[in-house]
This record gives structure tokens, C-alpha cells and sequence, in this order.
């Protein structure tokens, strides 16, 4: 298994991680198979959506805030019930396709590590097959 290390910034932040899962598949010789990644956190994600315009990661913001915005009447005593809540929804892994070398992600398409507790410094968990 591959690991790396990512320092966000903001409360909250859609962060592109292909180049680096790019360069792992690389390090490692993947000519042709899948990549796994997975994010060992529960206030933290990953999605794979649009990166030509920046507003769609915007856009997604501002649609998680509103179904679970930061501050609410909620159980959890840490205060970031928000954060779990969105972590949920994006989900803790997602599987890239492999072929000759390269991430096989669509034109438009970014792989996103997404932050809804930050700043922090996190860890990103890669298994090729």
C-alpha cells in the first residue's frame, strides 16, 4: 500500500489529487489495473466530479452546507457534526481504471480530496491491483 500526506488549509476544501496518484501509479510500475484510494478519516472525503469550472466544486459547497450546515442542533459534543454528516456523503474511497500507465479519469473529471474539518494535515491510502 501507498500513502500520502496532504496539509489543508480551510474549513473546508476540494483539493485535485490525481497528479499524485498519477505519479504513485508510476513509482510503482502500474501498467494496466485499478487504483483504490481511501481516506482514513471521518470528517474527510473523496469524490470524482467536474474540474473544468471551478464553480461546480463551489456550487457542491454550497449544497453540502445547506444540508448540513456547520452550525445546528446536534448531539455530537466535538462540533462537527457537519463535517461527519458530509464525509458520509461523499464516501472514504473511490476506484480509478489504470490503462497503460495512465489514470483513466474522463475529460472533464478530477479526483477530489475533500476537507470539511480543516485545517489538518491527512493521509491518503492508495492500493493498486
Amino acid at each position: 500500500m501507498e500513502r500520502f500526506s496532504i496539509r489543508t488549509r480551510k474549513r473546508c476544501e476540494f483539493i485535485p489529487i490525481e497528479s499524485r496518484l498519477q505519479e504513485l501509479a508510476v513509482r510503482a510500475g502500474v501498467q494496466d489495473g485499478v487504483a483504490h484510494v481511501f481516506i482514513p478519516h471521518t470528517t474527510a472525503g473523496i469524490t470524482i466530479n467536474e474540474n473544468a469550472d471551478p464553480d461546480v466544486v463551489a456550487d457542491m459547497d454550497g449544497v453540502l452546507d445547506r444540508l448540513a450546515p456547520w452550525r445546528g442542533n446536534y448531539a455530537h459534543a466535538e462540533g462537527n457534526t457537519a463535517a461527519h454528516v458530509k464525509a458520509s456523503l461523499m464516501g472514504s474511497s473511490a476506484t480509478v481504471l489504470i490503462e497503460k500507465g495512465q489514470l483513466q479519469l474522463g475529460t472533464w473529471q478530477s479526483l477530489y480530496f475533500c476537507e470539511f474539518d480543516g485545517p489538518r494535515e491527512r493521509q491518503v491510502w492508495v492500493q493498486f491491483g
